[in-house]
């Protein structure tokens, strides 16, 4: 009986051991397991920090900087997705174990996952922000560029030489032309930049004010170009055609000398005595000293209706038509001294007859 009692006791202190061991063992495990969680935990706790900055980046170069650190963070986010499994499992292993916590085992696992799906949902905001931070920032910049061509560009248009002569009035126009062409390449890119505002504005309605500044201003001084532009082209215009009418003027003012030249010529009587006769040689050959002198405006004039012509202006014909009347009109006067000339000195032979 009494061995009896003793082996009673020894199986029911060998029971609380075994149940002893068994409940240290779960204690053990369930430490082991929260310390897993917890550690998880820090580490999404730690990364949340990172992916709610409000660091967007103040220009491109700064924004792709951050692109760049935010895809190493999601490389790491994803080699860290073995961690949440581990998790998962270790809790599920521990329930089907029949832990005796197995009500705060599944509330540290809701945690864990709860942390995690909040991480994954904050880094997919984050990469949203960068993403639109990326493209206000590239349109920036795209403005900035814009605005330093056109500044390049007004310069350019602010020079105050229209030209010395035709030629060099022309080699301007053609320069201007290829500037109007540069403009109207740029006419593009700012209508492609203004539908690009509108659509970022509209995203990004928090950036809307000063992406719509920032295309008013880029409006602003494309409008004063093009206005420098039209001014810069007219100009030039008027000195084209300055040059090209002076051509005319000097055409009709050596007509008009021609035919006054040739009244006072014809106008001279035949003298009546020798004296009479060697004044009247003197001041026809006179004259001659007058048209000799204007002999280098006829020749300007000719080299500028010939360089008209060369440049195939639209008034070709007519150019052609007063220099080929100018011409005859210059043989005319020379014809006509001539004439004079042998008639006065006849006139002065037969007075020395007499």
């Amino acid at each position: 009986r009494r061995l009896h009692e003793l082996h009673s006791l020894w199986d029911q202190l060998f029971f609380k051991l075994k149940d002893k061991g068994i409940k240290l063992q779960q204690a053990l495990k369930l430490l082991q397991f929260m310390r897993q969680c917890d550690e998880v935990l820090y580490w999404i706790r730690d990364k949340e920090a990172f992916v709610t900055a409000e660091d967007f980046g103040q220009d491109l170069e700064h924004v792709e900087v951050l692109q760049r650190k935010f895809e190493e963070f999601l490389k790491e986010l994803g080699n860290h997705h073995y961690r949440i499994t581990e998790v998962n499992q270790a809790a599920d292993k521990l329930i089907d174990e029949g832990h005796t916590e197995y009500e705060t085992i599944s509330r540290k696992k809701e945690e864990v996952n709860d942390a995690w799906h909040r991480l994954n949902t904050l880094a997919a905001t984050r990469r949203e922000g960068l993403f639109g931070a990326h493209q206000v920032q590239r349109f920036n910049r795209d403005i900035d560029e814009t605005l330093a061509w056109i500044g390049e560009k007004d310069a350019t248009l602010s020079s105050d030489d229209y030209g010395r002569d035709l030629n060099n009035v022309q080699a301007l126009q053609r320069k201007h032309e290829g500037t109007e062409r540069d403009l109207a390449a740029l006419d593009a890119k700012m209508t492609s930049l203004s539908t690009e505002a509108e659509r970022l504005a509209q995203v990004h309605p928090d950036r809307a004010d000063a992406i719509t500044a920032k295309m008013n201003e880029a409006r602003e001084q494309w409008a004063a170009l093009k206005r420098k532009a039209q001014a810069r082209k007219d100009g030039l215009d008027r000195s084209y055609n300055l040059h090209r009418f002076r051509f005319l003027a000097d055409y009709r003012d050596l007509c008009s000398w021609i035919n006054d030249m040739k009244a006072v010529i014809s106008a001279d009587e035949l003298a009546k005595d020798v004296a009479g006769a060697e004044a009247l040689l003197e001041s026809h050959q006179e004259h001659r000293g007058e048209i000799d002198a204007r002999e280098d405006s006829f020749m300007q004039t000719a080299e500028a209706g010939q360089k008209l012509l060369d440049e195939g202006i639209e008034q070709s014909n007519e150019v052609r038509d007063k220099l080929t009347h100018l011409a005859q009109e210059k043989a005319s006067l020379l014809s006509l001294w001539e004439e004079r000339r042998i008639l006065y000195e006849q006139c002065m032979d037969l007075q020395l007859f007499y």
